[in-house]
């Protein structure tokens, strides 16, 4: 049995991963899929002070008081902003880090530096125009090429981000070199996908990687796959 803890990425919240949730428990494993503050069912608790460190404190903290050990920790998109900051802080409770098709940051980086300027430019414009300038708005689902059936579900579902999580730096002291097995999963199938970069710099490093053929919600377009890909993960030698 494996421990898995799954964060999910911007505008999302724990409900995303609910099939590969349920997949992983019927497979006898331990999964935990934080919502993030200020999302989903923590979206009351939404403000402009929360930066990529309180989201990071969220999950190091779940790991903590649940007293977790020898932790499969999964990041999508920009949760993998969020795990590299969670290994920064107790790597001796890491198993395993996977990317899953998701930001890869160097000290001192934060997200917006891995983006386009256009799409860096867009979500400053939408949050001074639709979020007091420190709320953005979802993107819609169709643009990460979610599949049609879901595409409506996701995009009630999904709730504004701090923009303060995108334009924080990460700050690392050399926590994630120590995680044994490093893992990167890529969603080949969606137009303008930004995560190529990243998954060049995982096989740069030397990392085991993946390739997904859907588009960037792996969790809900490939369930199947993704939960069989995360085992393999979990079960591979150190």
């Amino acid at each position: 049995m494996a421990t898995f803890v799954l964060v999910h990425g911007a505008w999302h919240g724990s409900w995303c991963w609910a099939r590969v949730r349920q997949a992983l428990h019927e497979q006898g494993h331990r999964v935990f899929t934080p919502t993030l503050t200020g999302l989903a069912e923590q979206s009351h608790a939404l403000s402009p002070d929360i930066d990529l460190q309180r989201h990071v404190d969220d999950v190091t903290n779940l790991i903590r008081w649940e007293e977790l050990d020898s932790v499969i920790l999964c990041g999508h998109s920009y949760g993998g902003c969020v795990i590299s900051g969670v290994a920064d802080v107790v790597p001796e409770r890491i198993a395993a880090l996977i990317y899953l098709d998701a930001f890869l940051l160097e000290e001192g980086e934060c997200l917006h530096d891995l983006l386009p300027a256009e799409h860096r430019e867009l979500q400053v414009s939408l949050a001074n125009e639709h979020g007091e300038g420190w709320r953005v708005p979802p993107i819609p689902a169709e643009i990460f090429n979610v599949n049609a059936v879901d595409r409506g579900w996701v995009d009630r579902q999904c709730t504004p981000q701090p923009l303060a999580t995108f334009q924080q730096p990460l700050r690392l002291r050399g926590g994630p070199s120590r995680v044994a097995r490093n893992h990167f999963i890529y969603a080949s199938d969606w137009e303008g996908t930004p995560f190529t970069a990243c998954y060049d710099r995982a096989r740069a490093r030397g990392w085991t990687t993946s390739e997904i053929a859907c588009g960037h919600d792996v969790m809900l377009d490939r369930p199947e796959t993704l939960t069989a890909e995360l085992i393999g993960v979990a079960t591979a030698p150190a």
